[in-house]
């Protein structure tokens, strides 16, 4: 029998569902295709130009693809339901959404407590595979052994019985590793002036803008410097920076002085009463001498322009590099002073105790924390917050 003589036996018996040959045209496709729910069903012809090269089939039976369609057609009704996290994740708060985004770091300490304890008592060996723990998620050598020695008091006086005692007092000892470094200054100088350093690609010229926001939402003004004359188009990245705060912006041409043009930004900042300045400088490798000295006379500028200027030098860290992190802001503060650190990338890395190690080793304060991609992801570090959301 011929492909049109079947469809003839076939539509008696499917008629009587389908009795509008051009809304059931219409229904398949407008399944198939992500518009298809808008497309009038007067135009099927319009939208089936495809199926032109089977007429017979399309007009005795439009409904033959019906069976092959219908799982398709039903595919799409779980979908608008997952994925409510969005709308969630403001109602956890700032560490809450921390210890969410904190989960390679969290399993790498929190889960391997458990793992290490499972049916055992706290001892000695227990404390031995968990300092193992600890520098594996970069809390550093000289960190770890000072956190394991407190916990080998506690089990000599038997006060650590379980897993989550635990884990509440390395918690503790974590935060007050992070409390013994000094507290970001009070920024209450007229203007009050930031130097930005660190290596290519850790999120500088990132940071730079979200600070400007950060501050700006506290209701100061903000004058950013473009001293970043060195990489190209980093100025007009810095400048779509200032447009998206709605702040002022100073720049030179690729190449210049950069210590000028701090220079000028600061002497801007002054003549139109802005409250804070935030130099950019080049990014650049820590083992360049030559670039590296670059930095001594941009901080020695801004010190003759305004006394005491600059008042914080603000290094940006990625946490992803872990403890060659913790090197970066040793040769760092080798060259300027450094005052404090900006930590980037820390929601999505499993080295996130270089936290708790740069502040251990290097007496630092950690002042902002990078926790996602938007412009208001750029957060003042807390102690109890961060110790918090690792476990």
């Amino acid at each position: 029998m011929s492909l049109f003589g079947r469809f003839k036996k076939k539509k008696p018996e499917q008629e009587p569902k389908e009795p509008n040959a051009a809304q059931s045209e219409t229904t398949p496709e407008q399944q198939d295709s992500p518009g298809g729910g808008e497309t009038p069903p007067t135009e099927p012809a319009v939208v089936e130009a495809g199926e032109a090269k089977e007429p017979p089939a399309a007009l005795d039976s439009p409904e033959i693809r019906q069976p092959e369609m219908e799982p398709h057609a039903q595919e799409p009704a779980p979908e608008p339901e997952p994925q409510p996290e969005p709308e969630d994740e403001p109602k956890l708060g700032l560490w809450g959404r921390l210890g969410r985004r904190l989960k390679k770091t969290k399993d790498k300490i929190g889960g391997s407590i458990d793992r290490i304890t499972l049916g055992k008592k706290i001892d000695d060996d227990t404390l031995d595979e968990l300092e193992e723990v600890l520098v594996s998620a970069d809390l550093g050598v000289e960190t770890s052994l000072k956190l394991i020695e407190q916990l080998r008091g506690q089990v000599a006086r038997k006060e650590l019985n379980d897993a989550e005692a635990l884990k509440h007092a390395l918690r503790k000892g974590i935060t007050e590793v992070l409390r013994d470094a000094p507290q970001a200054p009070e920024r209450d100088n007229q203007p009050h002036v930031i130097m930005v350093v660190g290596v290519n690609g850790v999120g500088k010229t990132t940071s730079i803008g979200k600070m400007a926001h950060y501050f700006s939402n506290q209701g100061r003004s903000v004058l950013l410097a473009a001293g970043d004359t060195f990489r190209a188009a980093a100025s007009e990245q810095l400048t779509i920076w200032a447009e998206r705060v709605g702040c002022d912006i100073v720049g030179g041409q690729e190449g210049a002085d950069p210590s000028a043009v701090a220079f000028d930004g600061v002497e801007a900042a002054l003549n139109r009463g802005r409250d804070v300045v935030i130099v950019d400088t080049a990014g650049r490798l820590h083992t360049k001498v030559n670039l590296m000295e670059e930095l001594k006379k941009i901080h020695r500028v801004l010190g003759k322009k305004l006394p005491g200027a600059p008042h914080e030098v603000l290094l940006v860290l990625d946490a992803t590099t872990g403890q060659n992190a913790l090197q970066q802001a040793k040769l760092f503060n080798q060259t300027v002073p450094l005052t404090g650190l900006i930590l980037t990338k820390l929601d999505g890395t499993a080295k996130g105790g270089v936290v708790v190690a740069i502040a251990g080793e290097m007496k630092l304060p950690i002042c902002f924390v990078g926790l996602g991609e938007g412009i208001q992801d750029l957060r003042p570090f807390e102690a109890e917050g961060f110790a918090e959301a690792l476990f």
